[in-house]
This record gives C-alpha cells, sequence and structure tokens, in this order.
C-alpha cells in the first residue's frame, strides 16, 4: 500500500515467500523420503530443501520486520488478528502432540500381552537426564518470562539478558537430548514403545530447536533495537511458543518416563 491508509488494516501486498516456501517444504520432504530409502540424490535433494526452506524463512520475515518497524503496518487492530493467529497455530500444534499422545495411551493401557513397556524393551531412568532436561526447560521458561516483563518495563538490560539465557538453555536441552538418545537402549524399528518414543519426543525436540531459532531472531532484533513495552508482538509469539514447547515436555516426562515405564 502506498500513500496514508485511512484505516487500521494492513492490506498485504502481493509475495512470492508462500509459495516458496511450500514449494521448498516439499522439496525437503522428498528429499528426507529419499534419503532414509537410501537413495543416491537423497542428500542433495534433503539439502537444497533444507536451504530453500532457510531461504525462504529469513526474506519472508526480513519482509514482515520491515513492515512492523519501517512502514507502520502493525497497527493495534492488526496485532489483535496476529494474536489470535498465533493462538490459533498454536492450537494446532497441541492437536498435533495429542496424536502422539493419544497412540502411546492406546497401546499402554490396552498392551499386547498384557505387558507394558513390551517385554525385552529397557526404559530410561526418568530421573536421570530426563530430569535434568525438565529442569533446563522449567528454567527457560522463567527466564524468558523474566525477559518479557524486562521489556514490558523498558528494562533492555535485563530483556537481552533474559533471552540471551534463555537460547542458551534451549540449546542445552537440545544438546542433552542429543546425549540421551545415543545411549538408548532401543532403536526406532524395536516395536511401538521405541516409535513412539521417538516420533513424541523427537518431534518435541525439533520444536525446541524452532523455538530457540525463533528466540534467537528474536534477539538479533532486539539487539537492534525493535521491540518497545508497547509494541512487541514478535516475541510475545515466541515466548508463548515456548512456553507450549514447556508445558507438552511436562506431560511427555510424566507420561512417558514415569507412568510409561
Amino acid at each position: 500500500m502506498s500513500g496514508d491508509p485511512k484505516h487500521q488494516f494492513h492490506l498485504v501486498e502481493p509475495s512470492p515467500w508462500p509459495a516458496l516456501a511450500s514449494m521448498s517444504a516439499f522439496v525437503l520432504v522428498i528429499g528426507g523420503v529419499l534419503y532414509m530409502h537410501g537413495n543416491p540424490y537423497g542428500v542433495a535433494t534433503l539439502g537444497g530443501g533444507l536451504m530453500l526452506v532457510l531461504a525462504s524463512m529469513f526474506f519472508w520475515w526480513r519482509d514482515i520486520i520491515r513492515e512492523a518497524e519501517y512502514q507502520g503496518h502493525h497497527t493495534p487492530i492488526v496485532q489483535i488478528g496476529m494474536r489470535y493467529g498465533m493462538l490459533l497455530f498454536i492450537s494446532s500444534e497441541v492437536m498435533f502432540f495429542v496424536a502422539f499422545f493419544w497412540a502411546f495411551f492406546d497401546r499402554a493401557l490396552f498392551p499386547a500381552g498384557g505387558v507394558w513397556p513390551p517385554e525385552g524393551v529397557i526404559t530410561f531412568d526418568p530421573f536421570d537426564l530426563p530430569l535434568i532436561n525438565t529442569l533446563v526447560l522449567l528454567l527457560s521458561g522463567c527466564t524468558v518470562t523474566w525477559a518479557h516483563h524486562a521489556l514490558v518495563e523498558n528494562n533492555r538490560k535485563d530483556f537481552m539478558t533474559g533471552l540471551s539465557l534463555t537460547i542458551v538453555l534451549g540449546a542445552l536441552f537440545t544438546a542433552l537430548q542429543a546425549l540421551e538418545y545415543s545411549h538408548a537402549p532401543f532403536a526406532l524399528s524395536d516395536g511401538i514403545y521405541p516409535s513412539v518414543f521417538y516420533l513424541a519426543t523427537g518431534f518435541h525436540g525439533f520444536h525446541v530447536i524452532i523455538g530457540t531459532l525463533f528466540l534467537a531472531v528474536c534477539l538479533w532484533r532486539g539487539a537492534q533495537g525493535h521491540f518497545t513495552p508497547k509494541q512487541h508482538f514478535g516475541f510475545e509469539a515466541a515466548a508463548w511458543y515456548w512456553h507450549f514447547v514447556d508445558v507438552v515436555w511436562l506431560f511427555l516426562f510424566v507420561a512417558v518416563y514415569i507412568w510409561g515405564r
């Protein structure tokens, strides 16, 4: 839109990034399938799809930052719509994990042979690395909340400190989960318990990585002075997403690691 708008809404200009992002995700999935089936073109296709996805994210977010910070399109009314959109997105993510919990409890409550976990499956000790990871993620929820309150109070030093600590804790969680997987006594193909375990905890770990990147972008934007106490939806959305990741992990820890043993 050019000129001075006479309303508080944002009429989005045509953008190539949604189409490119869809195509990139398609290439990424095809590359993953080829790689898992040992196709010689799998690695190249997977790498190309990943690069396209990262490029789509970079340019799309760049345009959104310009709309928010330099073009003034993110008015209070527009921000309300964006909040509703983020809430709906998190709701869809909740249902995504409900499917994994459904599969887990369906087999755990009515196990074949009457035994759960299945015979021969050695489970993790929940009060070893899983407990440490739980404490790390809960602490990260505290630091991101600290950062949010600091930003609302216009305390930029504490905002940057709290956000930096959250990113470090997110990376630590990912590293500890990778360490846990390296010591796993079972493989993905060893039956229903390992399959559900790796899918549920693995997709959660993927969401932690995405959330860490989300917060890292917010850290860069904070260093550029993009956020103000009254206008910081980008960071607010990242904080909501991070709290969602925290809550899902608590359910996983209690259901899969403790009760599921």
